[in-house]
C-alpha cells in the first residue's frame, strides 16, 4: 500500500505509518479532524508554533505542552500516540509536513484533491463551501481546503490546486500594476 502514496521522506514516512494505523483501527476521519484541530491551533499561535520548530526546547518540555494541548482538544489515543513519538524521536518540527502528508494520503485514497488556499483574512464558512464548489467545478473532483491566513496578501486569495496555481492577491495586482507602470515610463 505505501507505494500507492504520494509522499516521501520524512513526513511521508510517518504519516504513512499514522495513516495504515488509523486504516486499521478504522479511525481514518477521527485522526484526521484531530489533526486539523492540531493545525489549526498552531496556525492560530505564534507560541505553538515556536515550541514545534524550535530546537531549544526538550523533548520532555514538547511533551508535555503538547499533552496538555492534546488533552484539551480531545484528540484520541492513536493522535496523543503519535504525536508522542514524534517528540520522542526530536521530529516534532516536521509535525506540519506530516499533518500534511497525511491528508494527501486520505485524500488519494478518496479520489479526491487538495487545494492550498491563502488569504488576506480568515474566510468564513460560505466562503469555505463557495470555494470548495467553484474548484469542484473546475477540477471534476470533490476538493478538500487547507486554508491559511497571510496579512500581506492585502486582499484576495491565492488558491493552489496540483500544479495549478490562481493568485488573484491584492498584493499581486498591485505589483503587477507597478511593473507596467514602470515599463510604460
Amino acid at each position: 500500500m505505501s507505494s500507492d502514496h504520494p509522499v516521501s521522506g520524512v513526513a511521508g514516512r510517518y504519516a504513512t505509518a499514522l495513516f495504515e494505523l488509523a486504516e486499521a483501527q478504522n479511525a481514518l476521519d477521527a485522526v484526521a479532524a484531530d489533526l486539523d484541530g492540531i493545525r489549526t491551533m498552531m496556525n492560530e499561535s505564534g507560541d505553538l508554533l515556536r515550541l514545534v520548530r524550535s530546537p531549544i526546547y526538550s523533548a520532555e518540555e514538547q511533551g508535555r505542552a503538547f499533552a496538555a494541548i492534546l488533552d484539551k482538544a480531545g484528540a484520541a489515543g492513536l493522535v496523543k500516540n503519535f504525536v508522542g513519538l514524534v517528540i520522542k524521536n526530536r521530529r516534532l518540527f516536521v509535525l506540519p509536513d506530516m499533518i500534511r502528508a497525511y491528508k494527501e494520503i486520505l485524500a488519494v485514497k478518496r479520489g479526491e484533491m487538495t487545494a492550498d488556499v491563502t488569504s488576506a483574512h480568515p474566510l468564513g464558512q460560505a466562503q469555505v463551501e463557495s470555494l470548495k464548489a467553484a474548484l469542484k467545478v473546475a477540477t471534476g473532483r470533490d476538493v478538500n481546503m487547507d486554508t491559511k491566513v497571510d496579512a500581506a496578501l492585502l486582499g484576495g486569495l491565492v488558491v493552489k490546486v496540483g500544479s495549478r496555481m490562481i493568485d488573484s492577491s491584492l498584493r499581486t495586482k498591485l505589483n503587477s500594476l507597478k511593473i507596467a507602470m514602470k515599463e510604460a515610463s
